[in-house]
């Protein structure tokens, strides 16, 4: 399973939001809290160009924040670099009457 990497803050609804998608997922990370850490405020823009949190980043792989890890997940493209199989999310228009 590739390594998962958050840059969090403390007070981040967006951060809460990201690890508990990956915890849906049953996806292991290491959290790093960038508040009063220069050094890791620094690695996190480094690595992302970015300074707002999260940054998060599968293997060497920027995915970006939450917003970003939520459309990959939305079109299916975040399970499989995640390395697990691939899940669907049922068809709500299924079953729907034909309009014409």
């Amino acid at each position: 399973m590739p390594k998962v990497v958050i840059y969090t803050t403390r007070i981040c609804p967006y951060c809460v939001r990201a690890k508990m998608l990956l915890k849906k997922k049953r996806v292991k990370y290491e959290e790093r809290y960038i508040e009063g850490n220069r050094e890791l405020m620094r690695e996190m823009i480094e690595r992302s160009k970015r300074r707002t949190v999260p940054q998060i980043f599968i293997d060497d792989y920027h995915v970006g924040g939450y917003d970003d890890l939520a459309e990959l997940n939305a079109f299916g493209k975040l399970d499989p670099l995640l390395g697990l199989k691939p899940h669907m999310e049922p068809d709500v228009t299924e079953g729907e009457a034909d309009p014409t």
